[in-house]
C-alpha cells in the first residue's frame, strides 16, 4: 500500500512539474492557436475559455518548455499514437472556413492531418515553412486554388506524405514541386480540377512509392522517366485526358497496382510490360485503346489478382492456359473483341466476364462467362 501510495506521489510530482514548466505559451504559438480558433468553427469549448493554450490546458494541446509541439483533435484517437514527438492530428473534427496563414509558424510540427473537415480557401503558402513536417494530410475538404510553390510545398524537403485529395484544387501541377533531394514515398492528388502535364519532375524522386493523380483533368504524354520510379508499388492516372503512347512501365519491379484506365491514350497492342511486372497483382486499363490477341504470360504473373481490361478492342483468342497465377480471381474482359477461348488442365475456376464478346454469341462456351456478373468492387 506505502509502495503505491508512493508511485501516485511521484506520478503526482511529476505532472505538476510538466505542467508548470508550460503554464505560459510562446506568444508566436499562442498567436497561431488563437488564429485557428477564430479561423475555425467547432473547435473544443476548452479553447474558449483562456488565451493561454500551455497554461489553459486548451484539449488537443501539448506542450514542452512554453512551446506547442502536438495539436491532436482527431476523432480518430489511433492517430494519436505517433512515432513522432512533434505533430498536430486535425482530422474529422468538421472544421469549417480557411488555413490560417500562421500556421506555418508553428516550426517544431512534423505531423499535421487536417483531412476530413469542410476547410475552404487555399492552401497557404506559409505550410512550407514547416521545415520538420514529415507528413502532411490536407485531404477531404473544400480546398481550391492552385498547388503553392516558391514559396510553397516545394520547401517541405523532409515530408514523406504529401496527401492533397479529394479537394477542388486547380491549375497545373508546378514542375518546381518536386525535386530530387525530396524523399517523398507518397503522393496523393486524385480527385480534384488539376490540369495540363504531368510534372517530369516526378520522376526525380526516386524514394516515390504511392502516386495517385487519377480523376482530375489530366492532359499530355505521361512522361518517359516515370519508369525510373524503381520502388513505386502503386500508380494510378486513371480518368484523365492524357494521351500519347500507352506509358512504358518496364523495369518497375515494384509495381503491384497499376490503373490506366479513361485516358486518350493512341491505339496499340498490349504492351511487353504486361506480362514482366513480377510484382503485380492489380492491373486496370477499363476503355483503353489496347488491340490485338492479349498475351497469355500475363496470367502467369506469380502474385496476379486482378485484371480488368473491359471496353478495349482485344481480338482473337484468348488463352489462359497452364502455370495460371494461384492468386488470380478475377479476369474482367467486357466489351472487346474475343472470339475464342482455350484453357489449360487444370482450368482457370475463378471469375471470368466475357459479356459482351463474339464469344458469347457464337459459342457454346460456359454461359457462366457470359452471363452479367453483378457485385464487382470497383477499384
Amino acid at each position: 500500500m506505502a509502495a503505491s501510495m508512493r508511485m501516485l506521489l511521484s506520478l503526482a510530482i511529476l505532472y505538476v512539474g510538466f505542467h508548470s514548466g508550460c503554464s505560459f505559451t510562446d506568444p508566436q504559438d499562442a498567436a497561431v492557436l488563437m488564429a485557428l480558433r477564430d479561423s475555425w468553427l467547432n473547435t473544443p469549448p476548452s479553447w474558449g475559455e483562456s488565451d493561454d493554450p500551455c497554461g489553459g490546458f486548451w484539449e488537443g494541446i501539448t506542450c514542452n518548455n512554453s512551446r506547442v509541439t502536438a495539436l491532436d483533435l482527431s476523432n480518430n484517437k489511433d492517430l494519436s499514437v505517433s512515432p513522432f514527438p512533434s505533430f498536430g492530428i486535425l482530422a474529422g473534427c468538421n472544421f469549417t472556413g480557411s488555413i490560417p496563414d500562421k500556421l506555418g509558424k508553428l516550426a517544431e510540427l512534423s505531423f499535421l492531418a487536417l483531412d476530413s473537415n469542410k476547410l475552404d480557401g487555399h492552401i497557404p503558402p506559409s505550410l512550407g515553412n514547416l521545415s520538420k513536417l514529415y507528413w502532411l494530410d490536407l485531404a477531404d475538404n473544400q480546398l481550391s486554388g492552385p498547388i503553392p510553390v516558391s514559396p510553397g510545398l516545394d520547401q517541405l524537403k523532409n515530408a514523406k506524405h504529401l496527401h492533397l485529395n479529394k479537394n477542388q484544387l486547380s491549375g497545373t501541377i508546378p514542375e518546381q514541386l518536386f525535386s530530387p533531394d525530396m524523399i517523398l514515398t507518397d503522393v496523393y492528388f486524385d480527385n480534384n480540377m488539376l490540369t495540363g502535364p504531368i510534372p517530369s519532375s516526378l520522376g526525380y524522386v526516386q524514394t516515390l512509392q504511392v502516386l495517385r493523380l487519377d480523376s482530375n483533368a489530366l492532359s499530355g504524354q505521361v512522361p518517359s522517366n516515370l519508369k525510373n520510379l524503381m520502388i513505386l508499388t502503386e500508380l494510378n492516372l486513371a480518368y484523365n485526358k492524357l494521351d500519347g503512347v500507352v506509358p512504358d512501365l518496364s523495369n518497375m519491379n515494384a509495381l503491384s497496382y497499376v490503373n490506366l484506365s479513361n485516358n486518350s491514350f493512341e491505339s496499340s497492342p498490349a504492351p511487353d510490360w504486361f506480362s514482366n511486372l513480377p510484382s503485380l497483382t492489380t492491373l486496370v486499363i477499363e476503355y483503353g485503346p489496347l488491340m490485338g490477341t492479349i498475351p497469355g504470360k500475363i496470367f502467369s504473373l506469380p502474385h496476379l489478382q486482378q485484371v480488368m481490361l473491359r471496353n478495349n478492342a482485344f481480338s482473337g483468342s484468348l488463352n489462359i492456359t497452364t502455370g495460371v497465377s494461384a492468386e488470380l480471381t478475377l479476369v474482367d474482359l467486357q466489351d472487346n473483341n474475343i472470339s475464342s477461348i482455350v484453357l489449360g488442365y487444370p482450368y482457370y475456376a475463378n471469375t471470368l466476364m466475357l459479356t459482351g464478346n463474339p464469344i458469347c454469341e457464337t459459342s457454346t462456351i460456359n454461359a457462366t462467362f457470359c452471363r452479367v456478373q453483378q457485385g464487382r468492387k470497383p477499384l
